[in-house]
């Protein structure tokens, strides 16, 4: 599993990275576990980071992150981003209480 992917202005990775630091000296733990340091860094990365690691109830979008973790094992609910050139969409599955006590 690859850490980082770079594909044109986007950052995709587990968790964050930590703000500051170059993406060649990035660690493999802040990749996957960082939190509060990167959630809270207004500035811009260098790239758009997308990421999950963090639930919401919502997706959440901002100038420098997009965060599509909606706690699918939890809640039902699965979230992916779509994105073609400079065009950006969200898609939503979700699945009924009960289909997942089911399962």
């Amino acid at each position: 599993m690859e850490d980082q992917i770079v594909i044109g202005d986007y950052l995709f990775v587990h968790a964050g990275i930590r703000p500051g630091v170059p993406l060649d000296r990035q660690m493999t733990s802040d990749l996957r576990w960082i939190r509060r340091e990167f959630l809270d860094h207004a500035d811009p990365h260098g790239h758009l980071v997308v990421h999950g690691h963090t639930i919401t109830d919502e997706p959440v979008l901002r100038h420098n992150r997009i965060g599509i973790d909606t706690g699918a094992f939890a809640s039902g609910k699965l979230t992916a981003l779509g994105c073609e050139g400079d065009r950006r969409w969200l898609l939503t599955a979700f699945i009924a209480p009960q289909e997942r006590e089911a399962a």
